[in-house]
């Protein structure tokens, strides 16, 4: 029993090794690129209000779901993403309900380096100067039981929430509002799923629009957090999107901040079929992140800590 469980230790070593790996030379890529200038001003003008003073907790869910539920897909050629300390890398990024996605970042002078990305069917990741070079892959349907869910805690579907298009579905269970003591609004909810996750959403008490997002599991730990900041109102369809997106993974010790311009809705600037599908690169492998045994290269590169949030509200 004990040799099994080393075993099986070795093996998620192994595998988160070669993860952070895959993030720390996102890291590199983006600090040998050359710097650029952030395409997003630090000032958004104020938004108008859509919650009355004291809303109750169905005006909050109908006003954030009413916003959400009008985007269909997202996409821009002029993003960034950068990572603290090193600058910012040049970057398209794209959009679809339900879980597809696509974001791959470039270099000048190279090329493509970093290709992330999602399907209705799975999602992949890949970086050109991984070692041994490989597209890594994993179905949504085998991903609770991967590997992968042991380092990526989260299913990649996420994505858009994270994004800033935030539901509250009608089969979770949530609490709230609570006032923050910086006069936000905090909703408290809880996936109807056994032993589901909690999410803490905090929201702007006047416009009604989702400032942060924070996933703890059933044990009360973060595992992942997204930070939206730089709102703007889409003049076309008075969706309110943010144009400036953290994302944080405790876990791996990773953040990572995505800047939008030029943000288009409910436009996609390529064939969604060819947009969202895994990508073969010549001379790199598939590698299936739910095989029993996937090979990872060279140890972790050692990643910078993040600010951690207190644990959730009883």
């Amino acid at each position: 029993m004990q040799k099994a469980l080393a075993t099986a230790a070795a093996k998620r070593s192994r595998f988160q090794q070669g993860f952070l790996r895959l993030m720390g030379l996102l890291m590199l890529v983006s600090a040998t690129g050359a710097s650029c200038q952030q395409l997003v001003g630090r000032n958004s003008p104020p938004l108008p209000p859509a919650l009355p003073p004291a809303a109750t907790m169905g005006q909050i869910i109908a006003v954030v779901n009413a916003n959400s539920s009008q985007v269909a897909s997202f996409s821009t050629m002029r993003a960034t993403v950068s990572t603290p300390g090193f600058p910012a890398l040049r970057a398209n990024l794209a959009f679809q309900r339900q879980r597809s996605f696509r974001l791959r970042a470039e270099m000048a002078l190279s090329g493509p380096e970093v290709d992330l990305g999602s399907n209705e069917e799975m999602f992949w990741f890949w970086v050109r100067r991984e070692s041994p070079p490989a597209v890594y892959y994993c179905r949504h349907d085998q991903y609770a039981s991967s590997a992968a869910s042991r380092v990526l805690p989260v299913d990649p579907a996420w994505f858009g929430q994270a994004m800033g298009l935030v539901s509250f579905e009608p089969n979770e269970q949530h609490d709230g509002p609570h006032i923050r003591r910086d006069g936000k609004l905090e909703i408290r909810s809880t996936s109807a799923a056994p032993g589901g996750m909690r999410r803490v959403t905090i929201i702007d008490q006047s416009s009604g629009i989702v400032l942060e997002q924070h996933l703890y599991d059933p044990r009360g730990s973060r595992i992942a957090s997204s930070l939206l900041s730089g709102h703007l109102k889409d003049p076309a369809t008075g969706v309110i999107m943010p144009r400036r997106v953290k994302i944080e993974w405790p876990s791996t010790n990773f953040e990572m901040t995505i800047e939008l311009a030029d943000l288009q809705l409910n436009r996609l600037s390529a064939d969604p079929a060819a947009l969202f599908s895994k990508p073969d690169y010549p001379g790199y492998t598939n590698v299936d992140l739910a095989a029993p045994n996937p090979a990872f290269g060279m140890p972790a590169t050692a990643l910078p800590p993040i600010t951690s949030l207190p644990a959730p509200p009883n």
